[in-house]
């Protein structure tokens, strides 16, 4: 049977869940890409800004963006070919092995083409293929990437929360998940709940807790949720952090000085809110009133 028929052929809410899943393992392959470069693009500009500005020739000439080079192994350099890179297929296929030196592929690739792939689906399962359904698959899909970057380099970039934020607000102008008003309170309040945070932890302490990543972060899921949904996403965010913090010292063994990225905790909080958002948020009003 064709493709085209047998989609035509399932229920009307599973066929476009399918093709969203096979579209979020394309776009999980390319937010590896996304999460290991976007780093080292934001390292190699710092290395040119205080090369140029003590006037020295800059370490940094080659082009390096999310399309130029090539992917390649970084063991043998042998550059990956399209048959290569077909999200998950090409993992097993070769054995979770570089073809040419045999180096070992980190199975968190195909980790983050899966993971993609389900919550794509379950995004448009549960907020249907229309405009509502395709934002929130930008809204998945660029936490996603910044978890992971999180939780390598402790950073958030300002390329993925400022369009992440924008995007909540100019989604929200017709309303589509909570009024804009609603959306521009929650963007403000977001950023200026954690920067008080932030600085009481400092007077207090005289250290910092956190990150202003964090503080864009949490603007941009007031932006898209809206100001009510805060409390809802601090409070999870802060379940989910504590119930990691501790798994990672018992468990793994880190140190308990080591500092713990928080945005992944925003990210996944963000998320859950965004699915069952209207159940938590009676339950968290419930527990302030």
């Amino acid at each position: 049977m064709p493709m085209e028929s047998f989609l035509f052929a399932l229920p009307a809410s599973l066929g476009p869940t399918l093709v969203a899943a096979l579209l979020g393992l394309l776009v999980g392959s390319f937010l590896n890409v996304v999460i290991y470069r976007i780093p080292k693009m934001m390292q190699r500009e710092s290395d040119n800004y205080v090369a140029q500005e003590s006037g020295k020739e800059l370490p940094h000439q080659d082009r390096f963006n999310l399309m130029v080079p090539r992917s390649a192994c970084p063991c043998c350099g042998h550059q990956i070919t399209a048959i290569e890179n077909i999200p998950v297929v090409s993992y097993i296929a070769l054995g979770g092995k570089c073809r040419k030196c045999k180096a070992r592929i980190s199975p968190r690739y195909p980790a983050i083409e899966l993971l993609t792939a389900a919550l794509s689906g379950l995004l448009v399962w549960t907020f249907g293929s229309g405009a509502a359904g395709m934002a929130t698959l930008l809204f998945a899909w660029l936490l996603i990437a910044m978890t992971f970057i999180d939780f390598d380099t402790q950073l958030l970039p300002d390329d993925l929360t400022y369009p992440l934020l924008w995007a909540g607000l100019l989604i929200n102008i017709n309303g589509t998940f909570v009024p804009l008003q609603d959306a521009v309170i929650g963007a403000a309040a977001g950023y200026l709940v954690l920067w008080a945070v932030y600085w009481l932890f400092k007077l207090v302490t005289g250290k910092e807790g956190m990150g202003y990543g964090d503080f864009k972060l949490l603007a941009a899921l007031g932006a898209w949720l809206g100001w009510t949904m805060l409390p809802t996403i601090i409070l999870l965010s802060s379940i989910v952090g504590a119930v990691m913090g501790i798994s990672l010292i018992v468990f793994a063994k880190r140190e308990r000085s080591n500092p713990i990225p928080f945005g992944p905790y925003l990210a996944a909080a963000g998320m859950i809110a965004m699915l069952y958002g209207e159940q938590l948020g009676g339950f968290t009003r419930s527990l302030v009133g």
